[in-house]
């Protein structure tokens, strides 16, 4: 067992170090989309091909997360983060430098397993430097960059490509992850290792489990619930994975061997609770871009990155508030603040869901969408904080793994939800308006049958490509189906926003920290 003294370190300034890194590996889940149509063009792939650019950074990311969080336990968050941070930034390069889309798929994949090792490590080095009583702040900061830079990838994105072409938004790593690794070396301290036994029977279990569910949660919607591969059907193929996961609870709790994930965390109420909320949250954050993004380019006739400035002052605020709320919740109830954010939350998305019309004026959307801005303000910090207050320091990496895999899982969930919502509601809507219209079925046909292509097409995992399919803009899209798809769009968020009410009331349960504080 070794351990340096992180005295001679200031805790901000390792967090600083750490919050680099982790923003630039949540960038890279979003910011692929708006690149979807140059990276086709470019690779001559087709859209099925170029789903999977991001679809195996997803599932390389989430799968190996309770994993990578005990990896820091024993061999040290720093030099866990550190190692990922360097397969990361490489295989950044290697993205940019591909010139066909299975090399980039291929590339993916190993930038994803090195954003796995990074991320847990982010948390559990919060847990372990920074005092019970003065962590709200710093999980607040984590919980900011948590939430700006799912936010933020869709506008850096647009900008990437329209400014220098689709190979930049992973170049663009490569100076990011060197800052990124000198300063974690310079300013992260190397802290206490725990001396592990490492559990490769639940390795083998948790693995398999989380593969088979996420893969087949993530290509639920494009097989039609039917089959994947050969005969092998998508049930199935979340059934297994379902059937893995019991194996691997049965085996932590009746080994007598250390375990990967101690089942005694879910014995803290808080913890289980902030889990349940934080996978509403990954659901909702994941989900509502996309149908804001197909609204804002398919009926407004943005181009990419005008429909994801939309969203801009919404990430601002949220930066702005996400700091001071932190302050708040080492001296207030998490329970009020976190239900000040996920109320906003809901109330954002019912309330811009009811909006979205042919004709709706971006300026009308100012309200909700600063609404949400509070909500991503309120929402992470304190529940973050309140999932790890009580848990030993023993067990931040296996609790950061859990927490880090919930909220990846909800926003698979939502991806793969919000394709079937916006599936369902054009299907009615426009059906609707094809009769309506019946004066130009060449015009309204084309639509229809472009947005039924592109929902087929998985369109969850590339929002932007949906402007091309369907020819793109107000321009060549009737006004009665410009309404249609417009409400379509407005009625797919109410998905998640009805979800994230079940987070609201998990939240309302957290044991206050006045009745119970870890020392």
């Amino acid at each position: 067992m070794t351990s340096q003294s992180p005295s001679s370190t200031s805790p901000w300034r390792a967090l600083w170090a750490l919050c680099i890194g982790f923003f630039m590996i949540l960038v890279d889940s979003t910011i692929v989309s708006v690149a979807m149509p140059d990276i086709m063009a470019s690779l001559d792939a087709d859209i099925n091909a170029v789903v999977w650019v991001t679809s195996a950074y997803l599932l390389a990311y989430v799968v190996p997360l309770l994993i990578t969080g005990r990896l820091g336990d024993k061999f040290g968050p720093k030099r866990v983060y550190m190692v990922g941070l360097v397969i990361f930034t490489l295989s950044s390069l290697w993205c940019g430098l591909t010139t066909t889309v299975a090399s980039l798929i291929v590339a993916r994949v190993v930038q994803g397993l090195g954003a796995a090792a990074m991320t847990p490590q982010t948390m559990a080095v919060i847990t372990r430097i920074f005092p019970p009583n003065g962590r709200g702040a710093a999980m607040g900061m984590w919980g900011a960059v948590a939430g700006i830079a799912t936010l933020i990838g869709p506008i850096m994105g647009g900008l990437l490509v329209d400014g220098f072409g689709w190979e930049w938004i992973f170049f663009i790593n490569v100076p990011v992850g060197i800052v990124a690794f000198v300063m974690a070396w310079r300013l992260v301290p190397s802290l206490e290792t725990q001396s592990h036994s490492f559990d490769w029977i639940g390795v083998v279990l948790s693995a398999c489990g989380m593969f088979l569910l996420v893969y087949g949660i993530q290509q639920a919607h494009e097989a039609k619930w039917g089959a994947l591969i050969g005969t092998v059907t998508v049930p199935f193929v979340i059934g297994g994975g379902i059937v893995f996961l019991i194996a691997f609870v049965l085996w932590q709790k009746f080994t007598p061997t250390e375990v990967l994930i101690p089942l005694r965390l879910f014995k803290d109420r808080n913890f289980s609770l902030a889990s349940l909320a934080m996978v509403t949250v990954g659901f909702g954050v994941t989900s509502m871009s996309f149908p804001i993004m197909l609204w804002a380019q398919n009926v407004l006739g943005y181009s990419p990155t005008q429909a994801a400035l939309l969203l801009a002052p919404m990430a601002i605020l949220s930066g702005v508030l996400a700091p001071f709320v932190g302050k708040l919740v080492d001296n207030g109830d998490p329970r009020i603040l976190a239900g000040i954010g996920l109320a906003s939350f809901s109330a954002g998305l019912f309330w811009m869901g009811a909006l979205l019309d042919r004709d709706t004026s971006p300026w009308l959307l100012m309200p909700p969408i600063l609404l949400l801005g509070v909500a991503n303000g309120f929402m992470w910090a304190p529940i973050s904080s309140t999932a790890t207050r009580n848990l030993p320091l023993k067990d931040a990496g296996a609790g950061s793994g859990v927490y880090n895999t919930v909220r990846q899982v909800g926003a698979v969930l939502g991806s793969a939800a919000i394709a079937v919502a916006m599936e369902a509601r054009l299907a009615a809507n426009i059906a609707g308006a094809e009769a309506a219209a019946g004066g130009a079925p060449g015009a309204v046909g084309g639509v229809g049958a472009g947005a039924g292509d592109a929902a087929d097409s998985g369109l969850a995992e590339s929002g932007g490509s949906m402007a091309s399919e369907m020819g793109g803009g107000i321009a060549g899209m009737p006004d009665a189906i410009a309404s249609g798809f417009a409400h379509a769009m407005g009625q797919s968020l109410w998905v998640p926003a009805t979800l994230i009410l079940l987070g609201f009331v998990a939240v309302l349960f957290f044991e206050s920290p006045r009745r119970r504080v870890r020392g």
